[in-house]
């Protein structure tokens, strides 16, 4: 059995490009179903599968007999509409120890454009829970993410790995902190309503602004967020008449078009009488147009504007991630072990199926000389023989074949197995 990862992320492609592989995670069933159905049948039966997509990476894990990256990779391209060649200049594949150590890593935060954030854990959790609702996680794919799970937990309770760690919500109120001389006195729209709005609303809440928004396609949600940090909720379609209330916009959907477009900004600005707009922008696929950045008065960042800001003091942590990656290394040293004595295991069942079949054989034979009378110790002294002859057969009979060095070779393996000195 064979692991192949295929991946890009923000170290090796461009937002834009990234976008076009989002998958949110209610896409990720449909789209496993999508991959394991396009590999062929005969040479790859039964490919496990998982996908794991946020704003800074997107990447797919496989299990199979064969490792097919080439068809991987061909299958990812035409997802997003772009040629294998341009993918595999952004991408990057793996296979068996690579793709341990790679998924290990990623799962520790040691992958992250955080180093050491936590986020992802759940992030991977939730992916392998969609793949396992779609049965497309098996046995080496299930072994492989809870061994990354169980490396990553060591990771940060045997290291400091996630001490000073900024945040990009942190990050977004430090950018928002330069611009604005008081927090307080400003408003604060939020966009979306899942997990890293949700923390960004906490980062910002703690600073105390004016007023907090939260607009959301869903309404309760919106409100069930609102009411936390006592903001107000609206629906996402009556932002574009009231983007100019706000002064920070902090954006992060799940939509795979802009929702802010150009013009709502350009109204909005008009009608602020050109007061400045902060404008951060967490979503992969972008949720504001890009153009937006070249006007006046707008500062809008993306999640690889905010890279900078949050590696800042990563050199601190350098002696955390060289213990970090010892703890990898032995987490991928055993991972290789358990999946190498998976070849093993066919032979395995069939060695306990030829062995049972014998045991119940004589139990049959030992059943029916009971019957007939047959004293119990001589019932058992024969089916003991039975199973002994039975058990020897195989051996005794490739002793006594093929050529002298064959049967040398034969006569040290059945040494090694049968004449085994208990210690």
């Amino acid at each position: 059995m064979s692991v192949w990862a295929l991946g890009l992320n923000h170290t090796t492609a461009p937002l834009d490009l990234r976008g076009r592989f989002a998958f949110a995670l209610d896409q990720i069933a449909p789209t496993l179903q999508s991959l394991r159905s396009s590999f062929p049948s005969g040479r790859h039966p039964q490919v496990e599968a998982a996908i794991i997509s946020t704003c800074n990476r997107t990447e797919i894990y496989c299990a199979s007999e064969h490792i097919a990256l080439d068809h991987t990779v061909g299958w990812l391209a035409e997802s997003g509409g772009v040629a294998p060649t341009l993918l595999r200049s952004h991408a990057y594949t793996l296979h068996d120890d690579e793709a341990a150590r790679h998924v290990f890593r990623v799962a520790s935060g040691l992958d992250s454009m955080v180093l050491g954030e936590a986020q992802i854990l759940g992030q991977m959790k939730d992916a392998v829970r969609a793949a396992e609702n779609v049965g497309a996680l098996g046995t080496t794919l299930n072994q492989l993410f809870q061994r990354s799970f169980a490396v990553a937990k060591e990771v940060r309770t045997a290291t400091e790995i996630g001490a000073h760690s900024i945040s990009m919500a942190a990050a977004a109120v430090r950018l928002a902190g330069q611009l604005f001389e008081d927090l307080r006195k400003t408003r604060v729209l939020f966009v979306g309503a899942g997990e890293m709005i949700d923390l960004a609303v906490t980062h910002f809440a703690a600073k105390e602004p004016k007023s907090i928004a939260i607009a959301n396609r869903t309404l309760e949600r919106g409100e069930k967020l609102a009411t936390r940090f006592g903001g107000e909720a609206m629906r996402l379609a009556d932002l574009p008449a009231r983007l100019a209330e706000f002064d920070i916009v902090v954006s992060c959907t799940a939509s795979t078009l802009p929702i802010i477009g150009l013009g709502a900004v350009e109204r909005a600005l008009k009608a602020r009488k050109h007061r400045p707009m902060f404008m951060v922008d967490l979503a992969v696929p972008r949720d504001i147009e890009p153009e937006v950045k070249a006007l006046e008065d707008v500062y809008l960042y993306t999640v690889d504007d905010l890279a900078h800001v949050v590696q800042q003091g990563q050199a601190n942590r350098q002696a955390a991630v060289a213990q970090a990656e010892v703890i990898i290394d032995a987490g991928v040293q055993s991972f290789m072990h358990w999946l190498g004595q998976r070849s093993t295991v066919p032979l395995i069942q069939q060695l306990n199926a030829q062995a049972d079949e014998w045991r119940a054989a004589e139990m049959a034979r030992a059943r029916k000389l009971l019957a007939k009378g047959e004293s119990v110790d001589a019932v058992l002294e024969a089916m003991s023989r039975g199973l002994t002859q039975k058990m020897m057969h195989g051996a005794m009979a490739e002793l006594h074949a093929g050529d002298a060095a064959s049967r040398e070779q034969t006569a040290q393996t059945l040494s090694r197995l049968f004449l085994r000195k208990e210690r």
